[in-house]
């Protein structure tokens, strides 16, 4: 097999296009090397009293190559700003104390693993408070602010299976056998699974011992919720014998923590998850849905008393899955998403519902993925990250008269001087009348009439959505000369069940007559060169790629990242063994394969003339490495000009690439493209 390596791949990408004559650099275009200095405003926790908000700047190091995280805080009334922890190590999840005189973060400072620090807002002074062996997640306070509620993953004893002979003093054997005994036994970003299990934790504010409230061989945690008086912690687990089998079995419990009696307060057929307690401590708002066995069912809204009786369906007419919650003195609040944007809402006690003004923005950098975070005071004032098709996100916060206030600018300096691709929506209709929503990122400089080269770029998933947001990808493939052709077909999120509802048991057969329609609308739009089309996506993008040039030699070139191509590989390989058969192809592969067949973009190869660039992160278990390389010897099987392309240390998602790989993968597809782009004079 050939391998092109990232440093091949950047030189192929560097050659000057006139051989002897040095070509200069415009430094107006957003190049690879403006990835490094980028920096992205995530995490913003606003204090229990509205006037600051401390979050996570994530800043790309060109001498370390990766993001650096430091915690900075922000006065709301004046937008003043300072670094409050930097330096050394990695500092993250801010979280207030209830009443706002100390913020406990996770961090690396100590010199050893994650810990739970604490800082005493008055006078600046911190301390480490924990010595873990496992990194802690899911940090909360206790309502008194004397202790802090965690998650943390217990050491087990491994699985074994026989003996090896015994070692002689001196000897250097090789490693021992690794012995797996789980259903999911790797995790796609954590590698193979350690044993052990992950339990809840409360540890003193002040520091000393831990103790452990949770024991078991299940997994406990999800997001920790104290009840006002500090008797009972809410959490979410799938506590049944089969639990590993059962992804979907996720239940709210109740833990008492003076006794460690634990009650189970939902059991549906279905997940039930993310409680919220009121502020009196009377009810419980919580997220969940009926299992139907469908690949995607929207959140709904349900509240219930705090002991698990009276359970309701509340806004029961809301059209929008909603993904987070806050209640607070102001309120019941609900992020979702929705036409390509991500937004907030206030839910009243009979369930009415009242969208408020911030547009969160995606920490997601690299491509336009929809997605925010937020948070909420104890007088209504939302901290939220925003969003802007030029820039990454940044800080911004409510205002009193209900509009909204960008606080930080981090990075207009570096940007300033920069032509960027500007976003527009174009109209398509799908053939059977449905609208396809869609953008396109231009090219800077582009003059109204010009028919460019453009690229057809597909989102992963599939169940999630694009909109319009910064995008490395997008602004790097702009500074080539590029158009960037995105929408969100059948099995995007954000438009109804119904909408999603699209790919159920087809996909990725029933997308093709969509993203046809929605190059020929930016090619009647007068935007796209119907001679220069390409065509490119990762994950579920990934397949559409592979399954749109097994259907249509349209395209000049393609690049498909991280693809799936055979559904029985990926479904039993993956890091989610017990939900792809049973969700997505709706049985096993050995129930039905011909279903499994006929969905799987291998089946198309022998139709395949598009030559093809294969991509794949060599970490990556969502869609493993082995499927990008069954692809890549299909292709090299059937003639197609093709290459591979792994990225070392990568895992599924994008931002586990350092910044010097995120820019030669995308220079490798941008030199792949222009091998087979037409030029001006052959039009």
């Amino acid at each position: 097999m050939k391998f092109l390596h990232l440093a091949a791949a950047a030189a192929l990408a560097a050659a000057p296009a006139l051989a002897g004559k040095p070509v200069e650099a415009d430094n107006s275009k957003f190049t690879g090397d403006d990835i490094f200095g980028l920096t992205v405003g995530s995490d913003p926790q606003i204090s229990p009293d509205g006037q600051q908000i401390a979050y996570v700047r994530r800043t790309n190091d060109i001498m370390l190559d990766r993001a650096v995280a430091s915690i900075w805080l922000i006065d709301v009334a004046s937008g003043a700003e300072i670094p409050l922890v930097a330096g050394e190590g990695s500092h993250g999840s801010p979280r207030w104390s209830p009443d706002g005189k100390h913020l406990a973060y996770v961090s690396t400072e100590s010199g050893g693993g994650a810990e739970i620090h604490v800082r005493w807002m008055e006078n600046g002074a911190s301390a480490n408070i924990t010595a873990l062996a496992e990194s802690p997640s899911s940090i909360s306070w206790s309502p008194d602010g004397k202790s802090i509620a965690y998650t943390a993953r217990v050491p087990g004893k491994p699985a074994s299976l026989g003996k090896a002979p015994a070692k002689p003093e001196g000897a250097e054997w090789g490693k021992p056998l690794q012995i797996i005994d789980k259903v999911t036994y790797r995790f796609d970003g954590g590698g193979y699974a350690k044993a052990g299990t992950t339990q809840l934790f409360i540890v003193s504010a002040n520091g000393g011992a831990p103790r452990q409230l949770t024991f078991g061989d299940y997994n406990n945690g999800g997001a920790l919720e104290w009840s006002p008086d500090g008797s009972t912690i809410y959490y979410t687990a799938n506590r049944s014998p089969d639990w590993e089998l059962e992804p979907r079995g996720i239940e709210i419990y109740a833990l008492d923590i003076a006794s460690g009696e634990i009650t189970a307060l939902t059991d549906r057929n279905g997940p039930d998850y993310a409680p919220q307690v009121s502020p009196d401590g009377s009810k419980i708002a919580y997220l969940g849905f009926d299992d139907v066995g469908n690949a995607y069912d929207q959140a709904n809204l349900y509240r219930m008393n705090a002991d698990g009786t009276g359970k309701e369906l509340v806004a029961a007419d809301f059209p929008a899955s909603i993904d987070g919650m806050e209640w607070t003195d102001a309120g019941l609040f609900a992020s979702f998403e929705q036409n390509g944007e991500h937004r907030v809402v206030k839910i009243s006690p009979d369930g009415e519902t009242t969208e408020l003004s911030p547009r969160l923005g995606s920490t997601y950098y690299a491509l336009p993925y929809t997605g925010g975070q937020w948070s909420v005071s104890n007088n209504g004032v939302i901290a939220f990250t925003t969003a802007s098709p030029v820039r990454p996100p940044d800080i911004g916060v409510t205002t009193r008269r209900g509009g909204t206030r960008q606080l930080t600018q981090l990075n207009e300096t570096k940007l300033a001087g920069k032509q960027l691709g500007q976003t527009i929506e174009i109209a398509v209709t799908a053939p059977d009348g449905v609208r396809i929503p869609a953008w396109i990122t231009l090219p800077p400089g582009y003059k109204q009439g010009d028919k460019v080269p453009t690229i057809l770029e597909m989102h992963g998933g599939p169940y999630a959505a694009y909109g319009p947001e910064f995008s490395i990808d997008y602004q790097l493939y702009g500074a080539a000369g590029y158009a960037v052709l995105f929408s969100n077909p059948g099995g995007s999120t954000g438009y109804g069940e119904e909408f999603a509802d699209r790919i159920e048991d087809n996909y990725p057969i029933s997308n093709f007559d969509e993203l046809m329609a929605v190059v020929d609308s930016a090619i009647a739009a007068g935007y796209a060169d119907p001679g220069n089309l390409y065509v490119t996506g990762g994950s579920g993008g990934g397949a559409l790629t592979s399954w749109l040039v097994g259907k249509t030699d349209r395209f000049k070139a393609a690049a498909t990242h991280k693809p799936v191509i055979n559904w029985v590989s990926q479904s039993l390989m993956a890091d989610g063994t017990p939900f792809f058969g049973r969700y997505w192809l709706g049985s096993m592969p050995w129930e039905n394969p011909d279903h499994y067949w006929e969905r799987s973009p291998l089946s198309l190869v022998g139709n395949v003339k598009t030559p093809t660039l294969v991509l794949v992160g060599a970490d990556d278990y969502r869609t493993p490495r082995s499927e990008a390389e069954q692809y890549y010897g299909a292709l090299k099987l059937v003639g197609v000009d093709t290459m591979l392309v792994i990225t070392p240390d990568s895992s599924h998602n994008n931002l586990t690439q350092s910044p010097s790989q995120q820019a030669a993968r995308t220079s490798a597809v941008i030199a792949w493209f222009d091998k087979y782009r037409k030029s001006d004079a052959e039009e």
